[in-house]
């Protein structure tokens, strides 16, 4: 038996990844911020696979509140999985921001820089006594770290920052057996950012054109890569960033 702890697993991106994850023979603990009952669907779609799943509240932008998770995770393993350690964390639950550089305030920065570098820093050392050797971590980084796009200035740095970061856990947890990798998704339909890939007809279709497939993402064409990862298929990969973008601005 396998488990994944998936943060930001009720919805979008996050949501899937938990699905194809059960789908792929791994039990799920999923965490969600705010909205329990579209974490406990997840719950159930995965429990119907027969696959056993849990969700957690956490808000990964309080650093200072991961020592307290961990207590609720070491009890729901042994409560809900009969284990006491897992396997597979995914690094995944982010906000977006799309603010001209001119314009993103201090505010916004230290929400970008604790949502999605420091979170990814400290959720993972502070799962380090729960993670089982030979098992792996997944970071969500984004295309925006190799081409750059009008807005998503401090988002991006952050998301470049785990990508450093994704190398030295690369190094730092090998001689556990750890892999560490990055994901990169381009731009993909779902409610992030206000759902404005999703929503905004001339800037999905402007995104679409500039990406070698013809059409932004779905959430469905990331779920499996970090199934993928999480498998003993991908056990000789570890430090490496893999974009799925379906080829954005090449």
């Amino acid at each position: 038996m396998s488990i994944a702890l998936v943060t930001g697993g009720s919805r979008g991106l996050g949501r899937d990844m938990a699905l194809k994850l059960a789908q792929s023979g791994h039990d799920v603990l999923l965490t969600y911020v705010s909205n329990a009952g579209a974490a406990e669907t997840v719950v159930s779609e995965i429990t119907a696979l027969g696959r056993r799943a849990h969700a957690l509240p956490l808000d990964v932008a309080d650093a200072q509140a991961f020592p307290a998770f961990f207590e609720t995770v070491r009890a729901a393993l042994r409560s809900v999985f009969d284990a006491e350690r897992f396997d597979y964390l995914v690094n995944n639950a982010g906000v977006g921001l799309n603010t001209p550089f001119q314009e993103t305030t201090v505010e916004d920065f230290d929400l970008m820089m604790n949502v999605h570098l420091k979170s990814a820093f400290f959720l993972t050392q502070g799962a380090l006594e729960l993670l089982n050797n030979g098992g792996g971590v997944v970071n969500i980084s984004s295309g925006l770290t190799r081409f750059s796009y009008p807005g998503y200035d401090a988002y991006a740095t952050m998301k470049g920052g785990v990508e450093t970061l994704t190398k030295y856990m690369a190094k730092s947890l090998g001689a556990r057996g750890i892999r560490v990798n990055v994901l990169a998704p381009g731009a993909i339909e779902t409610d992030f950012n206000s759902g404005a890939v999703r929503d905004t007809p001339d800037l999905n279709q402007a995104l679409a054109a500039q990406t070698a497939l013809g059409r932004v993402g779905v959430p469905e064409d990331v779920g499996g890569v970090v199934a993928f990862l999480c498998s003993d298929e991908a056990r000789w990969i570890t430090g490496t960033r893999i974009e799925a973008s379906g080829g954005m601005f090449l």
